[in-house]
């Protein structure tokens, strides 16, 4: 994937989770907090760990330094794990969290130990480290204090599938500088590269995104000088990234496995081409969707708006070429009230019981226009014509591009159905649009918080807090998010999650303990399978004190009724760097998008 730039317009997608982890009797281990900036893996902690790691975070046997090139070393899966009791609760939760980025990117895919020869034991020691490849015996993968967000964790199941780091690649110095003398004595081993017959790129090119790959300051005497850059200097704040997989990250080990199909990814389209993904246009139905390009005058495609064209990165998305663009727009200012036009997807065959449908949509005719989302499944006698009303969104003069998250909950193979309801065309100036449409097997968010206008808003160094609307977790908690855009750590965005009062609170459990949160600041490209989202969880417990920079232990009390009363906060002070929000589509149409899971 090459670097892409945007305006910016956040996202954030929040989630509730509850999990019911495999576990054995707690392992203890004396291990010390090892601080670490979230976007970047702190390898200088893990050498105080007192083992023998191998480039910073690989624990290898003697025997064994070649598992990528080695067909033995290859997994079979599902891979059986076990969660020690030595985890934090966060540290498992964002363990599954991990999990499922596999699934749904790829066809590797885990369940809980049965008693298999080869497994991975997942447990808490000093830092963040794997080994590399089946070992046939079972084998360790710590996830230290620190290390439990979602990116280092793939990055240490990475390593444990057969991964090395990006820059042991024989080429690297074709791509990266290395800074000998910057770097700590003893630790240089860490760059060293290795030729075609050790490791493998499985025929890649270089990828300065690779969650693999080293940040530019691993290893280093001094915390000002790198002992890594990048030929090309916009990759110096790319490399390092903690985000997510990379598309080449995703295509190597798609690669390495065979992998022609995922576990839980079902649809997407972003309306590119003429066949519409395979959409269909109702029989039964008033009007068509029409299939339409982008227009500087007209309505704009939500996979383009809002991407600047004089951002610093020399690469920008495919999709500026000619001719690209394309949307599915139902016209409402002509015509008759009620005329409705439906779109069906082709037919889906469902693993699991629950889908989300995302996608996003504009509504810039009537305020009494509507879109409605149905469901059409199999009705037992293989017809797909069970018809279920699922959601509707009604018009309400906000003309911008909104994102949607429906789920769907189909048992059988199905349909789901985009139905345009016209209200009253003689109020009406344009229609109803739809855009980069995504289903997957996986839990919808719990609530959807878009910041407009952000790139304004970074651009002003005196912006204040911002403070999200009040959400309810489907237990029925109270909770907001405040998001600084100038965080105490420069070049970064600061965002803090916090319980506060609401209408449920005589009824509910208090203290609040044991419920995980997670925020994603999504990245808007329309592949779903692409996205480099930046996500953070925590879990409640009463162990949290201020003191540690966590959840205080005040907010397991009452503290009064009244408007937003806070129970407490959790903040990531580096949640988000500036420079990877202009990088990624984090910010798109000039709005953010928080995602809350």
């Amino acid at each position: 994937m090459g670097t892409r730039s945007s305006l910016l317009c956040l996202a954030f997608l929040f989630c509730y989770a509850c999990a019911t982890p495999v576990s054995v009797e707690h392992f203890s281990s004396a291990s010390e907090d090892c601080p670490i900036i979230l976007h970047y893996l702190s390898l200088n902690c893990f050498s105080a760990a007192g083992l023998d790691l191998f480039q910073g975070d690989i624990l290898l046997p003697t025997s064994q330094r070649n598992a990528l090139r080695n067909d033995t070393y290859r997994w079979t899966f599902p891979v059986p794990y076990i969660l020690s009791d030595s985890l934090d609760l966060n540290a498992k939760g964002v363990i599954l969290q991990a999990f499922e980025m596999f699934r749904l990117k790829s066809c590797v895919d885990f369940k809980p130990y049965e008693g298999e020869a080869s497994y991975i034991f997942f447990r808490k020691e000093s830092g963040c480290w794997s080994m590399v490849g089946d070992l046939k015996n079972g084998q360790n993968l710590s996830i230290g204090a620190g290390c439990d967000t979602k990116a280092i964790v793939e990055h240490e199941i990475l390593h444990a599938l057969g991964f090395y780091h990006e820059q042991s690649r024989m080429d690297r110095d074709d791509y990266v500088t290395i800074w000998w003398d910057e770097i700590l004595t003893g630790r240089e081993h860490n760059f060293n590269k290795y030729d075609d017959g050790y490791i493998t790129d499985l025929n890649t090119p270089y990828d300065y995104e690779s969650v693999m790959h080293y940040a530019p300051f691993s290893f280093n005497k001094n915390e000002s000088i790198p002992t890594i850059t990048t030929k090309i200097p916009a990759f110096n704040d790319i490399i390092g990234q903690r985000l997510d997989f990379s598309t080449i990250d995703l295509e190597r080990l798609n690669r390495m496995y065979n992998c022609t199909s995922t576990h839980t990814f079902l649809d997407q389209c972003s309306f590119e081409y003429e066949n519409i993904c395979g959409m269909i246009q109702s029989t039964t139905d008033d009007l068509d969707w029409v299939h339409q390009q982008s227009s500087p005058t007209g309505e704009q495609d939500h996979t383009l708006s809002g991407h600047c064209t004089g951002c610093k990165q020399t690469v920008i998305l495919s999709a500026f070429l000619t001719n690209a663009g394309y949307f599915m727009y139902f016209n409402t200012n002509s015509g008759n009230a009620e005329e409705v036009a439906v779109l069906e997807s082709r037919i889906l065959y469902p693993r699991r019981t629950q889908q989300c449908l995302q996608f996003f949509y504009k509504m810039s005719g009537s305020s009494s226009d509507k879109l409605v989302i149905w469901l059409k499944e199999d009705d037992g006698t293989g017809n797909v014509r069970k018809m279920r009303k699922i959601e509707t969104f009604q018009a309400d003069g906000d003309h911008d591009w909104k994102i949607a998250h429906v789920t769907l909950n189909a048992q059988k193979k199905f349909r789901y159905l985009f139905q345009g309801l016209k209200g009253d065309p003689s109020s009406s100036s344009g229609g109803i649009i739809i855009d980069d449409v995504t289903l997957t097997e996986t839990p919808c968010p719990t609530a959807v918080w878009v910041v407009r206008n952000f790139s304004q808003i970074l651009e002003n160094a005196s912006s204040n807090v911002i403070q999200s609307p009040r959400f309810y977790s489907p237990e029925g908690y109270a909770y907001g998010v405040s998001l600084y855009p100038h965080s105490t750590v420069s070049g970064y965005t600061r965002v803090a999650f916090h319980l506060c009062s609401g209408e449920n609170d005589a009824v509910l459990e208090w203290p609040a303990l044991s419920r995980q949160a997670m925020l994603t600041v999504l990245d808007q490209d329309p592949d779903v399978l692409q996205r480099m989202s930046a996500s953070r969880s925590f879990t409640t417990s009463i162990d949290h004190t201020s003191s540690k920079c966590c959840l205080p232990a005040e907010m397991v009390k009452m503290k009064g009724r009244e408007g937003r009363g806070q129970h407490g906060a959790h903040s990531w002070t580096t949640l988000a760097s500036l420079s990877s929000l202009d990088v990624f589509l984090f910010v798109n149409q000039n709005s953010c998008l928080p995602k809350f899971i």
